[in-house]
């Protein structure tokens, strides 16, 4: 039984408070901080009656020493950083000044270039290991399940894993003509940047949505899937044995990509500053203003997300295929936390990587992956804790579709 400091107060911020209280046995208290001392107080106020004591404070992210203070005050045994990217470092240095564990959701990003890489966090590997802290990276669900499945399958399945796709598939309606299910600014400059797919010990380099293909997914039917480069394909290059090529391909509709394409081409999405009415702005900031904030989608949203991995590889002098995945209501998650499924599928494998490191299953010193770790108990959390997963070893494969 222990503390967690939740650095965030979006939608996967609740969702992660709202799981930590369903764990108290763990989670004996959590305190929920963000810049908005009273988004902080929004999500406490759903969770009066749980046997989790929850506080809430006001900081900073960006700034290390407002968060070493607030660890100080609070004292947990580690912080769920589900704050902007940007933040990560900061955040980081925090947790090293003040000897406790870390937990994140997506890698770092420097604010002003779209560059999706694991250097600046991976350069952390022998100050956490030196302090005998646990570092773990990525564990939402892509990047997070996603590595947890390759793993699992790596342990049960495979002598020798070749090639990953993992498809990520939204098949939710919010009703809004343009909007985006997570962070605005992020998603847009995920989706605008290049691709990027690992084959032979190379990285290949596509255009931004340039490859496409139709795939048929359970409960959500026919999408076009579009390939794109995600952070978990840099680590599960490096810790997948005998992969040989991996690919992240995500859903679009023709609607979104017809509105994203409109402001690309009036410099909405760029991120570079421009001069307005004598001060200066970035226009993907602006649009981020402009846009539904994904955490009030929620209650709109109907339809479901089916995300998973289809692996192929050997297993006994045989190939053998092998498709392992989540579908999950946006209704459902709606009625169980107050937001759509988006947040929920970030927030649960969240708190569950938290809780495995503070049960002490999860827990070395060091910067790791999710997918460097025994995969079961986190499996098994995932099944009782709200995104139980299915397997199917005879599936459709990308290639033949």
């Amino acid at each position: 039984m222990g503390k967690a400091l939740i650095i965030g107060a979006g939608g996967v911020a609740n969702v992660v408070a709202h799981k930590c209280c369903q764990v108290p046995e763990v989670f004996e208290e959590i305190c929920i901080a963000s810049r908005t001392l009273k988004k902080c107080e929004d999500i406490r106020d759903k969770l009066t009656g749980s046997r989790t004591k929850v506080r809430v404070a006001q900081v900073d992210a960006d700034q290390t020493e407002e968060v070493i203070q607030l660890i100080k005050e609070f004292q947990p045994e580690l912080v769920i950083n589900v704050a902007l990217p940007y933040q990560d470092l900061t955040i980081m240095e925090a947790c090293l000044a003040t000897g406790v564990h870390y937990v994140d959701t997506a890698n770092y990003e420097p604010p002003n270039v779209p560059k999706f890489e694991y250097k600046w966090q991976w350069a952390y590997r022998e100050k956490f290991a030196q302090a005998g802290l646990t570092a773990l990276l990525g564990s939402g669900f892509d990047p997070g399940v996603t590595g947890v499945f390759c793993a699992y399958a790596q342990k049960h399945y495979f002598d020798e894993i070749h090639t990953i796709d993992i498809v990520d598939a939204n098949g939710g309606d919010h009703g809004y003509p343009f909007a985006t299910n997570f962070n605005p600014e992020i998603n847009i400059r995920e989706i605008t940047a290049k691709g990027r797919y690992y084959k032979e010990g190379e990285w290949i380099e596509t255009d931004p949505l340039s490859v496409k293909k139709v795939y048929d997914l359970e409960e959500i039917g026919p999408k076009n899937i579009y390939l794109l480069y995600h952070e978990e394909l840099e680590s599960l290059a490096q810790n997948i044995k005998g992969i040989k090529q991996i690919r992240f391909w995500m859903t679009f509709s023709d609607n979104y990509l017809n509105h994203l394409k409109v402001l690309e081409n009036v410099g909405m999405t760029s991120i570079e500053p421009i001069e307005f009415e004598g001060q200066q702005i970035i226009p993907l900031h602006f649009l981020k203003a402009v846009l539904p904030d994904p955490a009030s989608l929620g209650p709109r949203t109907k339809g479901k997300t089916n995300i998973g991995c289809i692996i192929q590889g050997v297993k006994d002098g045989q190939p053998r295929t092998y498709y392992v995945y989540n579908i999950c209501d946006h209704q459902e998650c709606y009625a169980e936390v107050g937001s759509q499924a988006i947040s929920y599928t970030t927030g649960v494998p969240a708190m569950i990587g938290a809780k495995l490191i503070m049960e002490g299953k999860w827990q070395k010193p060091g910067v790791y992956n999710v997918e460097e770790f025994d995969p079961d108990p986190f499996m098994a959390d995932l099944n009782k804790y709200g995104l139980p997963w299915r397997e199917d070893f005879a599936p459709t494969l990308l290639d033949e579709e």
